[in-house]
């Protein structure tokens, strides 16, 4: 009996590590959607097209984009720095995740200052083994109104 409740009990220690040591899905988009950042930041095409998918859709104030055009964006941007907050994803298809955060920005497009808080969303799809980003949004938030 001391053996099965030792067996059980390395087996339940041993499922327990390995699950947390795995990263979760959740924190696997988020890695992937820092690394899409990141790709644009330094202006890395290549990088930035290993994560998106070819017919990336993307909607900004601006307007909608596709790949061609953010690649294009991509050479204007001078993204000095980003950060993630509020980083959330959801999910009720294998397939399929949807992520929410907001990312504050410090840099400038085509010599305009753009720097800011920006809510932002994307669409992730599992394409075989890999996830490519879909879709993607973000709007600059609004000052709050002076009391």
């Amino acid at each position: 009996m001391k053996k099965i409740i030792a067996y059980s009990f390395v087996s339940f220690v041993v499922t327990a590590v390995c699950a947390s040591a795995a990263p979760s899905e959740k924190d696997m988009i988020m890695a992937k959607e820092k690394a899409a950042w990141q790709a644009f930041k330094d202006k890395d095409a290549a990088a930035f097209q290993k994560v998106v998918d070819k017919d990336l859709r993307a909607v900004y104030a601006q307007g909608i984009v596709d790949m061609a055009k953010e690649l294009a964006d991509m050479k204007k941007w001078d993204i000095k720095s980003f950060s993630f907050d509020n980083y959330d994803s959801f999910t009720d298809e294998p397939d399929v995740i949807v992520t929410t955060y907001t990312v504050k920005i410090e840099g400038t497009y085509d010599g305009k200052d753009m720097s800011g808080t920006y809510n932002a969303g994307s669409v992730w799809k599992k394409e075989g083994n890999d996830w490519l980003g879909i879709f993607h949004t973000n709007i600059k938030q609004e000052a709050a109104p002076a009391k």
